[in-house]
């Protein structure tokens, strides 16, 4: 339930102090390695550091250094309609489950939201601003084939709801964790692909930890491994 966790993040960090500006922020600003930021409302911010977590956003903020590491994909995602009284779809019965071999992957019938299914292989380059929300008649096409195959008793079940979303992973798939080369004070987070939700909480963990104390990031997430190609590593 990301939408919904989400918003529980949100309002607990609002209680404990922090503050939530509904803002489209632009590219940072600044000079000797010092960025101030400004939003598309004319406010102007400035703090002793900045955490850039944007997802597939991160690269139209820093076009000419990530907008050839980050890779935005367009993902499809199904929700099937279970046939009535049938229990073996849903919580306890049915696991989150994922098929590595056919790159498909699904959730049981939560809150009757109906059976999830998507395909785990990387779509069409996209821009998240721009990309149509609209579900393909191919991917719906293989997401049928798919259910018949490994869940027969589906395979002529309605489609109750679609969503169109996107990855956006680096060139191995890992994590990009690292300074911005030009400001001291900016700090670039992403690579998150379709995982970064479910990673959120050990991740920010490591992130705050090591910004605000100065550690050493684990290599393979500095910007350096990043390369303009993909060539998938990390699952």
């Amino acid at each position: 339930m990301a939408r919904r966790a989400v918003q529980a993040v949100v309002q607990r960090a609002q209680k404990l102090g922090v503050e939530h500006w509904p803002e489209a922020i632009l590219a940072p600003e600044g000079r000797g390695h010092v960025a101030k930021l400004k939003t598309a409302g004319g406010e102007e911010i400035a703090a002793e550091k900045f955490v850039f977590a944007c997802g597939p956003w991160l690269p139209k903020l820093f076009p000419e250094l990530l907008g050839a590491r980050i890779f935005p994909s367009r993902q499809e995602v199904y929700f099937f309609g279970v046939p009535g009284g049938d229990a073996r779809f849903g919580p306890p019965a049915m696991p989150t489950w994922l098929e590595l071999r056919d790159e498909f992957y699904g959730m049981p019938d939560l809150e009757s939201r109906g059976f999830k299914i998507a395909n785990d292989r990387h779509g069409e380059s996209v821009d998240p601003d721009t990309q149509s929300r609209l579900p393909s008649a191919e991917g719906i096409a293989s997401a049928r084939k798919y259910l018949a195959q490994r869940f027969p008793a589906l395979k002529d079940a309605p489609i109750v709801e679609t969503r169109v979303c996107q990855y956006e992973n680096t060139s191995n798939g890992d994590f990009l964790i690292d300074r911005h080369p030009a400001f001291d004070n900016v700090w670039l987070v992403g690579g998150g692909s379709g995982h970064g939700f479910k990673h959120g909480p050990s991740l920010g963990e490591y992130v705050a930890a090591h910004i605000t104390r100065e550690e050493a990031i684990d290599p393979r997430f500095l910007l350096a491994t990043k390369q303009d190609f993909q060539k998938r590593a990390i699952f």
